[in-house]
C-alpha cells in the first residue's frame, strides 16, 4: 500500500532533503545485566572480597566477621573470629574453599593491626601477624602465587609500611626500613577495598597513594624488595587520591579513585598506563561519576591472566565500583557505561562471575557482560 507520508516527503525536493547517515556508536557494548542482590543474613560492613572460582568467594567484614560461599552464592557461612570482635577485615585473600587470609585495618597501637589465616574453611583461625607499632595502619594484601605475598600499610617514619611472606601467609616479615617506599608529606594509602596494593604477574607490585598534593604510583620489579615511583595527574588530599589498581597485561593498567568525603564529585577519577606503570594519564570519567574504590576484570570465560601474555581486547571488560554506583568499560577505560547505583566498596571476579560488597550487609553477584557491538543505526536527517 502506498505510504502518504513518504509520497509527500519526496514530493518536495527543495524543502526536505533525505540523508542516509550511518552512525557507528562508540559505546560498543550493551550494559551489564543487573546486579543480583544476595541476602546473606548479615548487616556487617564489608570492604574485602576475593572470588577464587565462579563458585567460591570469601568476604571480609567488620565486627570480626568473615563470610564464604562454596556454591556460587546460594548459601553463605559466616565466621566470627574469636577475640576479633572489634576488628574490621578490610581485605581478604583466599586460595581455595579451605585456605584464606584475613587482614584487619585500623590503628595498630589500638591492637588492630592483625592478620589471620585458616586452613579448614574458616572453622578455626590462626593469628599469623600482629603489631602495636604506633602509626601502622594496614591497607591491603595480595599474592603472586600460593607462597609469596605482600601486605601494605600507611607510612611510619616517612616510609610506607611493607610486609612480605614466603610461606603462603603463615608468617610475615617487615621489609627493612631502607627498602621501603619513601612517602611525601601527608602521603598515605586507602584501606577502602584492599586494592591500593597489587601483585601482578610473577614478580611485579604496584601501590597507589593519596593524602599528598598529587596521587602517585609506586612500582616494584622484585616482589616489593625495591621500589620506584611515578607522579600522576590525579589531584590528591587528606581524603582523596588513588583507591584501587588493576592490570590486564604487562604494560596496560588502570587506577581509580576520588574523594571519600565527596563521593559524587565530578573530578576525573580514572588513570591509565600503557608502559607498565612508568607514566599515567587520565582515562574517561566513569558513569556514574564520583569516587571509585576498586576496579576488576570480567572475562567471557573462567580464566586469569598469568602475567605473561596479552588478553584479547574483545574478551574482557573493566568493572569499577564505588559509593556512587558501578561502571563497566569494554574500551580499556577510555569510555564507560553505568552498571547500577548500588554503593559497593569492593569487587572481585573469577572469569565471568563477580561479587561486589558494601555496607550494611550489601552483597551482589553478576555473571554476564554483553560484548556485542551495537548495530549500525540509520538516521533520517530533516533539513529545511
Amino acid at each position: 500500500m502506498p505510504n502518504p507520508f513518504f509520497n509527500a516527503f519526496f514530493a518536495a525536493p527543495r524543502t526536505f532533503l533525505l540523508n542516509f547517515i550511518t552512525v557507528l556508536l562508540f559505546s560498543s557494548t550493551s550494559a551489564f545485566s543487573q546486579w543480583d542482590i544476595i541476602d546473606a543474613k548479615t548487616k556487617v560492613s564489608m570492604r574485602g572480597v576475593h572470588t577464587v572460582t565462579p563458585t567460591i568467594c570469601w568476604i571480609g567484614g567488620s565486627s570480626g566477621t568473615v563470610l564464604r560461599t562454596n556454591n556460587g552464592g546460594k548459601s553463605w557461612s559466616a565466621f566470627k573470629i574469636p577475640g576479633a570482635d572489634s576488628l574490621d577485615f578490610r581485605d581478604i585473600h583466599a586460595f581455595s574453599k579451605e585456605t584464606a587470609i584475613a587482614m584487619s585495618a585500623g590503628p595498630a597501637e589500638l591492637n588492630k593491626g592483625k592478620i589471620y589465616r585458616t586452613e579448614n574453611g574458616g572453622d578455626t583461625w590462626n593469628l599469623v601477624y600482629q603489631t602495636t607499632q604506633t602509626g601502622v595502619f594496614l591497607d591491603g594484601i595480595d599474592f603472586w602465587n600460593k607462597n609469596q605475598g605482600i601486605c601494605l600499610g600507611d607510612p611510619i617514619n616517612g616510609r610506607l609500611f611493607v610486609l612480605t611472606t614466603e610461606d603462603g601467609g603463615k608468617s610475615w616479615q617487615e621489609l627493612p626500613m631502607e627498602n621501603r617506599p619513601e612517602a611525601q608529606a601527608g602521603e598515605a594509602c586507602f584501606a577502602a577495598s584492599g586494592t591500593s596494593i597489587l601483585a601482578v604477574g610473577k614478580d611485579k607490585a604496584f601501590i597507589g597513594t593519596g593524602g599528598g598534593k598529587m596521587a602517585r604510583v609506586f612500582r616494584s620489579d622484585d616482589m616489593g624488595r625495591h621500589w620506584q615511583v611515578s607522579e600522576t595527574p590525579m589531584p590528591a588530599g587528606p581524603t582523596s587520591g588513588i583507591f584501587g589498581l588493576h592490570f590486564w597485561s604487562k604494560k596496560h593498567g588502570i587506577a581509580v579513585g576520588g574523594d571519600y568525603k565527596n563521593t559524587s564529585d565530578t573530578t576525573r577519577n580514572v588513570l591509565l598506563t600503557e608502559d607498565g606503570g612508568v607514566t599515567w594519564k587520565f582515562g574517561a570519567t566513569t558513569k556514574p561519576f564520583g569516587l571509585k574504590e576498586a576496579v576488576a576484570l570480567y572475562h567471557k570465560r573462567h580464566s586469569t591472566w598469568n602475567g605473561d601474555g596479552q588478553i584479547r581486547s574483545d574478551d574482557f571488560a573493566l568493572v569499577a565500583v564505588g559509593p556512587s554506583g558501578s561502571s563497566s568499560s569494554t574500551k580499556q577505560g577510555k569510555s564507560w557505561q553505568s552498571v547500577g547505583n548500588e554503593p559497593f566498596h569492593a569487587v572481585s571476579f573469577a572469569g565471568n562471575v563477580g561479587y561486589a560488597v558494601g555496607g550494611s550487609g550489601l552483597i551482589a553477584k553478576i555473571e554476564k557482560v554483553s560484548m556485542k557491538k551495537k548495530r549500525k543505526k540509520l538516521v533520517f536527517v530533516r533539513e529545511e
